[in-house]
């Protein structure tokens, strides 16, 4: 089965692997189970051997109050220009994975998955700007996402604290 996307969301063209590779870490989501309860969420993307790309989400777990991370596989639906790729972290389920908002210096990412129920904000720095904020969810509530539901990640934890291996 084919991965898309939800209607109106256009992926970036022009996109560089090369740059959106390294440590994300998550501004904001809308809610689902693989994520509930995590707080100082980062992803990390490398290139993976063989092609593709490898991706490690890791989250702390607030009530267990244990980091968790799952390891995954993206691979480009389209070619390596278009920020359109396909992510797996269960054997051979794949969900869409969108950038629709790059930022010029690859500083911050809005994503979507197949529906209006899976988006992401992702940015370089463990906060950003008021003004960055409102220009995600502005562009997210004119493609259609329920921006009331969104959910901003507790990034208190200073980087020097996370770990470096989960």
């Amino acid at each position: 089965m084919a991965v898309k996307l939800p209607p109106g969301i256009e992926p970036v063209e022009n996109f560089e692997s090369d740059r959106f590779l390294g440590k994300w870490y998550e501004i904001a989501r809308l809610d689902h189970s693989f994520e509930r309860g995590l707080d100082q969420v980062s992803a990390e993307y490398s290139l993976k051997r063989g092609g593709g790309i490898k991706v490690v989400n890791s989250g702390y777990k607030t009530a267990s109050k244990k980091w968790k991370s799952a390891t995954g596989k993206a691979y480009f639906v389209k070619d390596e220009s278009v920020g359109f790729l396909k992510v797996s972290f269960f054997g051979p389920f794949y969900g869409a994975y969108g950038v629709f908002e790059l930022g010029e210096d690859y500083e911050y990412a809005f994503i979507a998955g197949d529906t209006t129920k899976y988006l992401w904000f992702l940015a370089r720095t463990p906060t950003v700007s008021d003004e960055l904020k409102a220009d995600f969810e502005s562009s997210a509530a004119a493609l259609g996402f329920n921006v009331d539901n969104l959910i901003y990640v507790d990034q208190s934890l200073p980087p020097e604290a996370r770990p470096e291996k989960n």
